[in-house]
C-alpha cells in the first residue's frame, strides 16, 4: 500500500524540549532516526529529551557527556554500548521487571510524546510488522501522540502482536539499513559443561524460556534427543533452529499457544530472521504476554533458564549490578524465575559459571556491598554450574549453604565452608552433605 515518506530530519523536528522519545530495540533499533535526533540535540534545538528504550545495538551518541542537559537516557535493560556512560552518570536505568515496562508506559507512568521505531514495509492491506522486536514497543506505539517509523525491507513480517496497520504511523522515513545480527560465538569448556547439566533436568514436552549467549546454546545444543518441547520466552537466538528442523520443537504439548513459539524479541543471524518471515509458527508478543507470570503457568513443565553474575551461600542472586556498578538490568528474570515456578512441573534455573575469567569466585558468603537482588532466596529452586545442579526449594538456609558450596569451584570450597561455618555455627558440621 503507497504512502508517503519524508526525510529522517523532517520527521525527527516534531521533537521539542521535556518530550519523551521511545526507542524500538535490538535488530530494529531506529539509527537513521536516531542520529537525525541527535544532530537537532547537538545544534542545540531542544533540551531535557527522555530517550527510553529497553536494550539497543550499535554505537549511539544521546548519551555521551557533550549531550548533558539536552539528552536524558532512560533505560528498562542496560546493554554493552551504553555501560560505561550509564556507570558514569550520563546514562540511567529505570528498576522494572519486563512484564511491567509495558504498564508504566500504558498507565501514564512514563508518557511516550513521540514514538521512533522500526518496521516491515506495509503489505497490500495496510499492515505493517515490528519485526523482530515487539517488547515494550507497541504500548508506545498506542500511547504516543506521534509515531514515526523508518520503513525498512529488511524488517521480516513477524506475526502475533508485531502486526498492526499503517494507520497509527504518523510520520514514515525511508530505510534500507540491513538489521543488527549477533555471531552465535564458540562454547568454552565451561559452558558446555554448565549445558549438558541443565540439559538433564530438561524433560521431553518442557516449555522452554532461555535467552542468548554460551549456556542457553550450550543447552540447547545437548536437546537434539528430546521430545515435543515447546516454546514460551521473552527473546531467542539461533541456538533454537537446528531443534525446530530436526522436529524437537513442536510445541504440540502446550497448554496455551498450542505449536506456537512464542518470543517477545529476538537477536542472532540474518538466518534467524529469515526463520520468522510470514512464519506462522513464530509469535511475537507483547511482554504483557510473554512475560505475565499468570501466562507462563499456564503451560506445565515451563523450564526457565536464567544467569547471573553472583550467589551468595544462601542463595541471594546479584543478575543486575557488581556492588554499586550498574552491568545490566532485571530484566524477565524474575517474571520467568516465578512463572515457572507456579507452572506444573515447572523448573526455574540460575546457571552461571562457578568463577570469573579471573578465577574470582562467584559464589560468595555475601554478596557485595551494593548489589541488586534480582532473584531473591525465597525464589530459588534450581541453582547449575559447571560443578552440577542444586536443588534449594523447602531447603533451610544451611542445607542451601552446603549445597551450593557442593557446586562451587574446587579451590574456593573450603574458604566457602569456612564462611559458613562462621555464620551459622557448629551445627553447620552435623547439616547433611548428601543435599
Amino acid at each position: 500500500m503507497q504512502y508517503k515518506s519524508v526525510s529522517a530530519e523532517e520527521a525527527v523536528k516534531v521533537i521539542k524540549t521535556g518530550d519523551r522519545v521511545h526507542l524500538s530495540s535490538v535488530a530494529v533499533t531506529p539509527h537513521k532516526l536516531i542520529k537525525a535526533m541527535v544532530e537537532r540535540g547537538r545544534n542545540k534545538e531542544f533540551y531535557n529529551v527522555k530517550v527510553q528504550h529497553i536494550h539497543i545495538e550499535n554505537k549511539v551518541d544521546f548519551a555521551d557527556p557533550e549531550f548533558e542537559g539536552i539528552f536524558v537516557s532512560e533505560q528498562f535493560f542496560v546493554g554493552g554500548n551504553l555501560r560505561k556512560q550509564t556507570q558514569a552518570g550520563y546514562a540511567d536505568y529505570i528498576p522494572g521487571f519486563l512484564s511491567e515496562t509495558q504498564k508504566m508506559i500504558r498507565e501514564g507512568y512514563l508518557k511516550v510524546n513521540v514514538a521512533m521505531i522500526m518496521c516491515s514495509v506495509p503489505d497490500k492491506h495496510g499492515y505493517v510488522s515490528l519485526g523482530t522486536s515487539v517488547d515494550a514497543t507497541l504500548a508506545a506505539i498506542e500511547t504516543a501522540d506521534i509515531v514515526i517509523a523508518a520503513v525498512n525491507p529488511n524488517v521480516p513480517r513477524a506475526w502475533g502482536d508485531a502486526i498492526f496497520h499503517m494507520s497509527e504511523i504518523d510520520y514514515f522515513v525511508e530505510d534500507d539499513s540491513p538489521l543488527y545480527t549477533h555471531d552465535m560465538g564458540v562454547l568454552t569448556e565451561t559452558d558446555i559443561a554448565i549445558g549438558k547439566n541443565v540439559a538433564e533436568l530438561i524433560e521431553d514436552g518442557a516449555c522452554l524460556q532461555m535467552g542468548i549467549g554460551g549456556i542457553p546454546n550450550a543447552v540447547l545444543a545437548q536437546l537434539g534427543n528430546h521430545k515435543d518441547l515447546g516454546v514460551h520466552t521473552e527473546m531467542f537466538a539461533d541456538g533454537i533452529l537446528p531443534l525446530v528442523e530436526k522436529g524437537v520443537v513442536t510445541g504440540k504439548r502446550k497448554q496455551i499457544d498450542k505449536g506456537k513459539m512464542v518470543a517477545s524479541f529476538l537477536m542472532g543471524s540474518q538466518k534467524l530472521y529469515d526463520f520468522i518471515d510470514d512464519n506462522p509458527m513464530v509469535a511475537m508478543m507483547d511482554v504483557k504476554h510473554t512475560n505475565s507470570v499468570n501466562v507462563i503457568r499456564q503451560n506445565d513443565k515451563v523450564t526457565a533458564i536464567n544467569s547471573a553474575l553472583a550467589i551468595d551461600i544462601t542463595g541471594q542472586v546479584c543478575a543486575d549490578s557488581i556492588g554499586t556498578t550498574h552491568y545490566s538490568g532485571v530484566g524477565g528474570q524474575i517474571d520467568f524465575i516465578r512463572g515457572a515456578g507456579h507452572s506444573v512441573g515447572g523448573k526455574p534455573i540460575i546457571a552461571m559459571p562457578s568463577v570469573t575469567a579471573k578465577g574470582i569466585s562467584k559464589i560468595a558468603p555475601t554478596l557485595l556491598q551494593g548489589s541488586g537482588v534480582v532473584t531473591t532466596r525465597a525464589n530459588m529452586h534450581w541453582f547449575v554450574t559447571e560443578y552440577g545442579a542444586v536443588n534449594l526449594y523447602s531447603k533451610t538456609m544451611q542445607e542451601r549453604a552446603k549445597a551450593i558450596i557442593s557446586v562451587a569451584h574446587p579451590d574456593h570450597r573450603e574458604a566457602l565452608d569456612k564462611a559458613a561455618f562462621d555464620r551459622f555455627g557448629s551445627h553447620y558440621h552435623f547439616v547433611n552433605n548428601n543435599i
